[in-house]
């Protein structure tokens, strides 16, 4: 019996005109465009500088920044009032106002004053840009100090920054593996709510309950065809990771294997559940938006979820989409195996049971 309604549930979807275009297409599309476009690295911050030293240095120092790539030159502006209108009208970001006698100063005493102004409407531009602009001013300040020998407070000690598991700091090796985990969720936790509830508005579903189907073989036969689907998007993910972006998992793939084979389970598991109290396509479609912005949010995917508040870090520790985001996260980058995830597995599984559990005995079944 099951296996020909697992054979139904194939046909069904692949005759649809929609569906298969989305299970293949999708993929593509995410991984793509996403990991260009959800980059939180801050770049093209405008630059107004306010230049009342005009000596070598000071144009010096100012060819060096516009050459770090981060920062782009709005204007030279003649006074400090004359930069806050490029601030209040947009077009600039960030003022840098040079000092009288900044060159004079450097030379003789090794320091000199500037003023940075940022513009904190946009806090993350603000914030990083002056964090970026002060690194570079401290480099060209060491650099002056080198090359004239003066010696200042500067201390001896030199450091140097070694970055663990993602060393040029590329942010789509941070991106691309938590795409991966928001394309399972949605192609394998949604769409078979949306096709459930299709049913029922077309009205085949009843066909199926005047049956002596029972409602654990009606709910497995619903999750094995996405379960299937979801390792070849996995796959599919697997291969334009490799020849589009040149990542490859640190680790074991049979060990993310492992971990999606639970994920789709838990997060299709979900999907029926919310089939199950839905009658409508429209219904089911807000309540899906609901539950999609919040786990997406409260993953950790654009911020830790240890920066969190604790509440907020409560509120996560019941999102199945963190600890999977875990899982490819660390298997990709520091190639972590199953010791160091038995709490994700241990997550994993209980939301597996539960959801399908909570599914199984919400189906409602007439005859």
């Amino acid at each position: 019996m099951l296996k020909y309604l697992i054979e139904k549930e194939f046909k069904q979807i692949f005759r649809n005109p929609f569906l298969p275009k989305i299970i293949f297409i999708m993929p593509f599309v995410m991984l793509l465009v996403l990991p260009w476009a959800a980059n939180q690295e801050v770049k093209n911050i405008h630059l107004s500088v306010v230049d009342n030293d005009r000596s070598m240095f000071s144009e010096r120092m100012v060819q060096k920044i516009l050459a770090s790539g981060y920062f782009l030159l709005t204007d030279f502006s003649v006074s400090n009032d004359e930069a806050l209108k490029s601030i209040e009208s947009g077009e600039s970001d960030i003022i840098l106002e040079i000092q009288p006698e900044f060159e004079k100063e450097l030379m003789k005493v090794g320091t000199a004053r500037v003023m940075i102004s940022a513009n904190a409407v946009n806090i993350m531009k603000g914030g990083l840009g002056t964090a970026y602009l002060s690194s570079i001013l401290n480099d060209f300040s060491g650099e002056i100090l080198s090359e004239s020998g003066v010696q200042s407070i500067i201390s001896p000690v030199r450091l140097t920054t070694n970055f663990r598991f993602n060393p040029h700091l590329d942010y789509k090796a941070f991106m691309v593996p938590a795409i991966i985990v928001i394309l399972l969720t949605i192609l394998c936790g949604f769409l078979p709510a949306l096709n459930i509830v299709s049913e029922k508005e077309v009205g085949t579903i009843e066909q199926i309950n005047v049956t002596p189907v029972g409602k654990f073989t009606f709910i497995l036969s619903k999750l094995i065809p996405y379960w299937v689907i979801g390792f070849i998007i996995l796959s599919m993910g697997f291969v334009i990771a490799a020849f589009l972006y040149r990542l490859f998992p640190a680790g074991s793939l049979l060990t993310i294997y492992l971990y999606a084979s639970i994920y789709i389970l838990v997060v299709s598991g979900l999907g029926l559940v919310i089939s199950n109290y839905s009658d409508t396509m429209q219904q089911a479609m807000f309540v899906i938006f609901f539950f999609i912005m919040i786990l997406i949010l409260m993953s950790g995917l654009f911020t830790p979820v240890s920066s969190m508040p604790k509440w907020g870090q409560t509120i996560a520790a019941f999102n199945p989409l963190k600890y999977f985001m875990q899982v490819m996260r660390a298997v990709y980058l520091k190639g972590s195996g199953m010791a160091e995830l038995m709490p994700q597995l241990g997550a994993l599984a209980g939301f597996a049971l539960f959801f399908n559990g909570w599914a199984v005995l919400s189906y409602r079944k007439s005859r």
